[in-house]
């Protein structure tokens, strides 16, 4: 669990400080009211599903690029079908699954 991340993602623009993730550290240093504990925790969970989904994005991404286009852009050039292509991009997605909720 970060409070970190949470506060970064969810109070953007915000003012505060915070020391090795320890509410108790929280120094909330903007206009707007200071977030409960309980607030922050409620938010961990949907943070960190981001976190990793951004994650599996990214690889995936990277992936494509490395492994699939050049598939892709040879079918398109050669008039040929995308069958090889669209293989390589389902292997992609079952070795790099999005995470459950």
């Amino acid at each position: 669990m970060s409070y970190s991340d949470v506060l970064t993602r969810r109070y953007a623009g915000k003012a505060w400080s915070i020391s090795n993730d320890d509410y108790d550290t929280l120094v909330w240093s903007d206009t707007s009211p200071k977030p409960t504990r309980e607030q922050l925790d409620a938010l961990v969970a949907d943070v960190d599903y981001e976190k990793k989904y951004e994650a599996v994005e990214l690889e995936r991404r990277a992936r494509y690029q490395a492994e699939t286009d050049g598939l892709f852009f040879a079918a398109q050039r050669e008039g040929g079908d995308l069958a090889a292509w669209q293989q390589a991009v389902d292997a992609i997605k079952a070795e790099l699954p999005y995470p459950v909720r």
